[in-house]
């Protein structure tokens, strides 16, 4: 927090999300779920505190805003049938198992789906998850996709214009055919909402299942060499350079 920060009223969500517990869009379901507390009372969705006079608790501890943190990020290749949250109730493996010697209060941006394997970034920086996550700044992020069928380039001109499902035209999207065996086809497709199943949704409505999804890249971050569980923080020219590009998205 700054300075400036600290002497007005902050919403509650981007006091959570800076203090790195969770992106504002997963403190904002902590609001909504009842976990927060300010002054020992129940807070409510757009509700503001005073950083350093009101006291904060998220699931009964409470946060200790002036501590100086050290912002990270990680790109990590999340392997398939691994959930995205840090706490799984049916004991299945989740994205904070790989980070057993961190002591840091780490959550991934984002999500990919339990069956869905590639690049997820993982941070302690509440407002750097919300600058990527969040719809306005639409960053690129490209997928390997395998698919039962052999699609037609007609039918990919429809992605291309936006794929319509959920009752709304979406984004468009950019997609190519990268290879076609038998009955099934590799594609390499890009997106800029990335709703939840929107992948597994979009090819559904032209008729073809989606057998395969692996994130290749996040804009300019990729999965280079890494291989399933594996790692690596990401340089702070590689955090600048991410952020950048969504500012630049949000400015057009």
């Amino acid at each position: 927090m700054t300075n400036e920060e600290s002497e007005q009223e902050i919403r509650i969500q981007k006091v959570i999300a800076n203090a790195g517990i969770a992106s504002r869009r997963a403190a904002e379901k902590l609001i909504s779920a009842g976990l927060v507390e300010v002054n020992g009372k129940r807070a409510s969705l757009g509700q503001r505190m005073l950083v350093g006079v009101d006291e904060l608790k998220v699931e009964g501890q409470r946060v200790r805003l002036n501590a100086a943190k050290k912002s990270v990020v990680y790109a990590l290749y999340k392997p398939k049938n691994c959930i995205t949250t840090l706490n799984d109730p049916q004991g299945r493996p989740t994205v904070k198992d790989f980070f057993p010697e961190t002591k840091q209060s780490l959550f991934p941006v984002g999500r990919l789906d339990y069956d869905a394997e590639g690049l997820l970034l993982v941070t302690n920086d509440g407002e750097f998850a919300q600058q990527i996550i969040h719809p306005k700044y639409k960053l690129w992020k490209t997928y390997f996709v395998k698919i039962k069928g052999l699609i037609s380039p007609p039918e990919l001109e429809k992605l291309k214009k936006g794929p319509r499902f959920g009752g709304r035209l979406h984004l468009p999207v950019k997609v190519k055919i990268i290879h076609s065996i038998h009955d099934k086809t590799w594609l390499e497709v890009s997106l800029q909402e990335g709703k939840n199943q929107q992948i597994k949704k979009m090819f559904r409505k032209l008729g073809y299942f989606v057998l395969k999804i692996k994130r290749y890249s996040i804009d300019c971050i990729t999965l280079d060499n890494l291989e399933p569980g594996m790692y690596r923080m990401l340089s702070s020219q590689e955090i600048s350079n991410l952020l950048n590009a969504s500012a630049k998205n949000i400015q057009k």
